[in-house]
């Protein structure tokens, strides 16, 4: 490991050259970028049952293999915050700052002004003036929750009701780090690793202005998903009669499942043509999706609310060496997204 300029330190390994942005009061974290650098470039998350339609049959190997898990907040607007690896200055922005055109960093107010109005505005001049500016060279990205004040809020989907109301002055859900492949690189080549620790951050941790939540996802003693390993086994032998598609026909098909959620309507294969015996195949991977989640659990003080009906959350993101992927209820939160006005807000 060699010293480089600006306080940082460079690691090559595996013919990967990574940059750690530890200065100041951040420590090293030890082998994280390593782990799980293979292809997790900044890009949208997606379902695991979704990368079977291709024949993707890691996926089969993630469900088991371990890993990080952190519990998802249906948080909005996402922000994207820290110093910028190339400018070394604090920044914040949406997710617009990982744009390779039309780049919208924001250093001050007259940027935010520049780049951003109404809402998302007036919640960027907020993260800029209340989220701590001495957290070393990294980029952070979270669901921002909402302003101070009160002890319930509904920044999307969800209801969350806290044990008590909040003092700062605004409160953000951290769930992603960004590391680059060298130092001068910009944050549209970031690439995203699981934040297993966050500086001054570890489950509820306050600030004076800004208050960071996160809980720890833990799997049930009695119940370990290592349990599913005969099921998923079959699932993989199956493999063997299944027609997949390519990528083009996936993206047609993941569509179409899409709408059959939003307008409410259960994913029937007889409605998918000949691609009806993939379509069965694709539920039993979701169902295996579905042991894994309830499987898990936590003890987030947050309570999450759809209308009256408590929820263990929106779901969870679990990465490991085969990748990282969303583990959301798609056939309640689709809906819900979709049609929002619909439920009654929690009393």
């Amino acid at each position: 490991m060699k010293s480089c300029k600006n306080s940082y330190t460079i690691d090559r390994r595996n013919g990967n050259t990574v940059c750690h942005f530890i200065k100041c009061h951040t420590p090293p974290f030890k082998g994280v970028f390593f782990r799980y650098n293979k292809g997790m470039k900044n890009t949208h998350l997606e379902h695991p049952e979704d990368m079977i339609l291709t024949g993707d049959l890691s996926v089969l190997d993630w469900f088991t293999g371990g890993g990080h898990v952190s519990l998802k907040y249906d948080g909005a607007p996402a922000v994207v915050w820290g110093n910028h690896p190339k400018t070394h200055r604090f920044f914040v922005g949406t997710k617009s700052v990982f744009n390779k055109v039309k780049i919208k960093i924001n250093y001050t107010h007259r940027d935010i002004d520049a780049n951003h109005d109404g809402e998302v505005a007036k919640i960027l001049h907020a993260c800029l003036d209340h989220i701590p500016h001495h957290l070393g060279y990294m980029v952070f990205q979270g669901d921002f929750i909402g302003f101070g004040g009160s002890d319930e809020y509904k920044p999307n989907t969800l209801t969350y009701k806290f044990p008590d109301v909040v003092d700062q002055k605004i409160i953000i859900a951290p769930h992603t780090q960004y590391v680059t492949t060298q130092c001068e690189s910009n944050l549209a080549n970031a690439t995203a690793v699981p934040m297993k620790s966050f500086p001054y951050y570890y489950n509820w941790e306050k600030m004076d202005e800004c208050l960071f939540i996160g809980t720890k996802v833990r799997e049930r003693e009695n119940d370990p998903i290592s349990n599913l390993k005969k099921s998923i086994d079959f699932i993989r032998h199956m493999a063997g009669g299944i027609q997949f598609v390519d990528q083009k026909t996936a993206n047609e098909l993941k569509k179409q499942i899409n709408k059959d959620y939003r307008e409410g309507r259960e994913v029937d294969p007889n409605n998918y043509g000949i691609h009806g015996r993939l379509i069965n195949y694709w539920k039993l991977v979701q169902e295996t999706k579905a042991d894994v989640m309830s499987r898990l659990t936590h003890s987030d003080p947050v309570q999450a609310y759809l209308g009256y009906d408590k929820h263990i959350g929106e779901g969870f993101v679990m990465t490991n060496k085969f990748g990282m992927y969303k583990l959301v209820y798609r056939h309640i939160f689709s809906y819900a997204n979709f049609n929002s006005g619909r439920f009654v807000p929690v009393g």
